[in-house]
């Protein structure tokens, strides 16, 4: 089954806003309980508390340029459930108004093109299908049937076409082959890519489906990609921004990897293609290119299109270059050569002069302009903030905005001062009942003699001349910057609610410092990447307030991998560590995950590849072969619908600590993957994880 696109939701305290938070309100529904007097009790971010935040997701600007959509997911604890409604505001700011009501997800909201009304998705009958209401929610109507449901869908810019996804059965079912045992349950694998991320392949694809529309009905529905056993948008995440219509309604662009088992697994070529609704024909534009191309753009007049490229075959975190393809000469410019940092979320002005996008400088994420006459890049605004979407309002950029200290919210920018205002205040009735961390910067001397940004988060209302234990994050990616960002389960706040002081370097490996910066981590898991943790944690535990004898390091993911390590080369540094979803052993890690084209390029290669150098050092840095030296308590976490590191990872490292008698103990997640959404398990994993560090650490 696949799913549609949600994208991550991180958010900002806002520095220099001058709108008033006063103007800006919502409805208070049933489905959301209000904070408590024992929740605010003590003015501390908890784990409850994070549950009660509206979170703000996907904003569309109306075409006239005078109202946003948006989507608001609110959760219940209690029920350990979620619903999601689409919600309007002025563009200039102002009152929040709720456009659709009841029970389940309202989704993904896009203006009807020439027409006064709005489309979105609706599982109100139980499976996700298009819906369409006026712009004040009156008048909902379902306008398709789609068995089984629709993933995302868009309209053509002329108004007279829509797309949309929908999961098609290529591959033939176990009842297909076996009809006589219809009771059966097996996972019959003939090659790799049989699971992906957090699914079992089950033999359904997503296809693209482009459709005639009229008057709210569509006809004439056709599968572009009839027959072929490949997913659009891209398995895992399925982000509909792959695919993109052409401003005369004729042609859809879409990201698609057309390769199948051994073949997907090894490998990062997707490509961008083009049908023509006309003449029934597809055309692939970046056959030359082997790695990643991704997030076609068209420019105003249908002549260019701006995508992200990577070159490098298998390296999923190469550089994000913004590429141009002419449509008259069949070439593609790189627009980024003299550009050290990835470009995305691409948009054209009106007048297709400029491409704004998003960047990340310094770990903050930043809004650019790309001059294509000229190929000038200049910097919009700064802060400390990350920007995560853009649209264009008129002359002003419309996106979400966070921050290690606020929930992701809606602002506006001017992109000739790079000043920014909020529109959005979703969660000022929680922000008004709690108190935040302070956040600073430091740059620390790494043993290498080089500079790494670390942030700091101090707890609420913290005092120089007490001492505090400290703990050392270790970010996960493993090519993801220590950014300004704002989670709902790894938070600093919550962190630092609990009197901790947060440690966070960007590590090498890590982006916003450059591709070589970036790219240093690779092949080299166990080198300077991990001086430079103990470079941070040495250079802060110095300070006064830190107590060096109450020290923990935490982290998911590399992160998770990074404690396994730690926990057999720290030298008695810390008294406790947690590692959720970490990579033990590298050598069932290998042939165990899912992609391997992202154990090729990390580790360098298989490890049966004896002449591989670079393969052997990486395997030879294995957390599990310093096991010997493990005499830290550990809490491990992981989920059981992990694949991309299997949750056995966990399992091998938790019987490890237990038979060396280390203190340890082992959470696993039936129903989690990667992460730990569901509200209750999150809950019950923040209650763990600080119990754990509070048993050794006060």
């Amino acid at each position: 089954m696949k799913k549609l696109f949600i994208p991550f939701i991180l958010v900002l305290v806002a520095a220099g806003c001058n709108r008033s938070p006063e103007k800006n309100t919502t409805e208070q529904t049933a489905f959301t309980r209000p904070l408590t007097p024992r929740e605010i009790s003590g003015g501390r971010l908890t784990a409850e508390i994070m549950w009660k935040f509206w979170r703000i997701s996907d904003p569309q600007v109306s075409p006239d340029g005078k109202t946003i959509l948006f989507s608001i997911t609110q959760y219940d604890a209690k029920l350990n459930q979620s619903q999601t409604h689409i919600y309007s505001v002025p563009a200039g700011g102002g009152d929040i108004k709720q456009i659709t009501h009841g029970n389940g997800h309202r989704t993904h909201a896009r203006w009807v093109p020439g027409n006064n009304r709005i489309g979105y998705l609706s599982d109100e009958n139980g499976k996700m299908q298009l819906w369409e209401c006026n712009p004040d929610g009156t008048l909902p109507h379902q306008i398709t049937s789609v068995k089984g449901g629709i993933n995302a869908f868009g309209y053509a810019p002329t108004g007279d076409k829509l797309w949309y996804t929908h999961d098609v059965q290529i591959d033939k079912t176990t009842e297909e082959i076996y009809p006589d045992l219809p009771l059966a349950n097996v996972h019959i694998i003939n090659d790799l890519m049989y699971r992906h991320w957090d699914h079992w392949e089950d033999g359904a694809y997503s296809h693209i489906f482009v459709a005639r529309y009229q008057d709210g009905k569509i006809s004439g529905e056709k599968d572009i990609m009839e027959g072929e056993p490949y997913d659009a948008p891209l398995s895992p995440w399925f982000d509909d921004a792959e695919i993109a219509w052409s401003p005369d309604g004729k042609v859809v662009a879409y990201t698609c990897k057309k390769l199948k088992g051994r073949a997907y697994a090894l490998s990062t070529n997707s490509d961008i293609y083009l049908y023509n609704t006309d003449k029934s024909e597809t055309t692939d534009i970046t056959t030359t290119n082997p790695g990643y191309d991704k997030y076609p753009v068209w420019s105003p007049d249908g002549k260019r299109i701006a995508y992200q490229s990577m070159a490098t075959p298998g390296y999923e975190s190469d550089k994000n270059r913004l590429m141009i393809y002419d449509m008259t000469t069949g070439t593609a410019r790189d627009m980024t050569t003299g550009f050290d940092q990835n470009a995305g979320s691409m948009v054209w002005s009106r007048d297709g002069k400029n491409i704004y996008f998003i960047s990340g400088i310094h770990a903050t994420y930043q809004y650019f302009v790309l001059d294509v006459a000229s190929g000038k890049i200049s910097r919009i605004t700064r802060g400390d903030h990350n920007f995560t979407t853009i649209a264009l309002s008129g002359d002003r950029i419309i996106g979400e905005m966070m921050s290690m200290s606020m929930a992701p919210e809606i602002f506006s920018t001017d992109p000739a001062t790079g000043k920014y205002e909020q529109i959005t205040f979703v969660n000022k009735h929680i922000y008004d009942k709690i108190h935040l961390g302070e956040v600073r910067k430091r740059w620390v001397k790494t043993t290498d003699n080089k500079e790494e940004l670390v942030w700091v988060i101090y707890p609420p209302g913290f005092d120089s001349t007490k001492v505090y234990p400290a703990l050392l994050y270790c970010q996960g990616g493993p090519q993801s910057a220590v950014s300004q960002f704002w989670s709902y389960r790894w938070n600093f706040q919550i962190m630092a609610a609990h009197d901790y002081i947060i440690v966070a370097p960007n590590r090498r490996g890590l982006p916003t410092f450059g591709q070589a910066w970036n790219a240093e981590i690779s092949g080299d898991y166990g080198g300077q990447n991990m001086k430079v943790y103990l470079s941070a944690i040495d250079a802060l535990k110095k300070e006064p307030y830190i107590d060096e004898n109450r020290l923990g390091a935490v982290g998911a993911s590399y992160g998770g991998f990074s404690i396994f390590w730690l926990a057999g080369h720290h030298q008695k540094r810390f008294k406790v560590f947690i590692a959720h979803c970490g990579i033990f052993d590298f050598e069932s890690m290998y042939t165990a995950t899912d992609e391997t084209f992202f154990v090729n390029h990390d580790l360098g290669g298989p490890y049966w590849d004896k002449t591989n150098k670079i393969a052997q050092r990486s395997y030879a840095t294995s957390p599990h072969k310093a096991v010997q030296n493990w005499d830290t308590p550990i809490l491990i976490i992981t989920g059981e619908k992990d694949f991309r590191i299997p949750y056995t990872q966990a399992l091998e490292a938790f019987g490890a600590a237990r038979l060396r008698n280390i203190p340890a103990k082992l959470l696993v997640f039936p129903d989690e993957t990667h992460f730990v959404s569901k509200p209750q398990d999150a809950i019950l994993w923040q209650r763990e994880f600080f119990g754990w560090l509070d048993k050794w650490l006060k």
